[in-house]
């Protein structure tokens, strides 16, 4: 079997930057790229959301993962492609263990984001990047989120609270 390198995708801001990586993992080690986004239905598990009414069917939330996993990629590589064999999965699990299951040999690399990790998230969500790395057998490559991130979410913050903003603070500090 030819070796792996599964991309976790979130369908958030920090997923084409996950993909692009693992295109580029791919390449360097000759292998396939599979880009993996995990679902479950609402209110599956504690913690979950409670839908009042008659509940969709399963093939409702798979096809929205589908279309998530499509829109990421199409953010990622846009028509050009990944430039490596792409298998795209959208499986029904939690994602730490979607990645592991199918990274499941030491030949595959798992490429995951770190995400924002506020202390609220934090309690909520049980992170992706730990569980691979605990439970993985192979290499995990787990990347930060993009200092502009933050950046942004600042003047975001600033412009919610109606803060003036001084323009010198987005600049380079050391003039490059």
């Amino acid at each position: 079997m030819r070796p792996r390198v599964v991309a976790g995708v979130g369908g958030g801001h920090g997923s084409p930057a996950v993909l692009r990586r693992a295109a580029a993992e791919a390449r360097l080690r000759g292998a396939e790229l599979w880009a993996v986004l995990a679902w479950d239905a609402p209110g599956a598990g504690a913690g979950g959301r409670h839908l009042t009414g008659p509940a969709p069917s399963l093939s409702v939330f798979r096809e929205d993962a589908a279309e998530r996993l499509r829109r990421s990629l199409g953010a990622a590589f846009g028509a050009a492609g990944a430039g490596v064999p792409l298998t795209g999965r959208a499986v029904r699990g939690t994602p730490g263990a979607a990645l592991v299951d199918i990274a499941d040999d030491q030949d595959c690399v798992i490429v995951v984001g770190t995400g924002s990790r506020g202390a609220a998230h934090r309690l909520l969500w049980p992170s992706v990047a730990r569980y691979c790395l605990a439970h993985a057998p192979c290499p995990v490559l787990a990347l930060p989120p993009s200092p502009l991130r933050a950046g942004l979410a600042a003047v975001h913050r600033r412009n919610v609270l109606r803060l003036r903003l001084d323009t010198r603070e987005l600049t380079d500090r050391d003039g490059v």
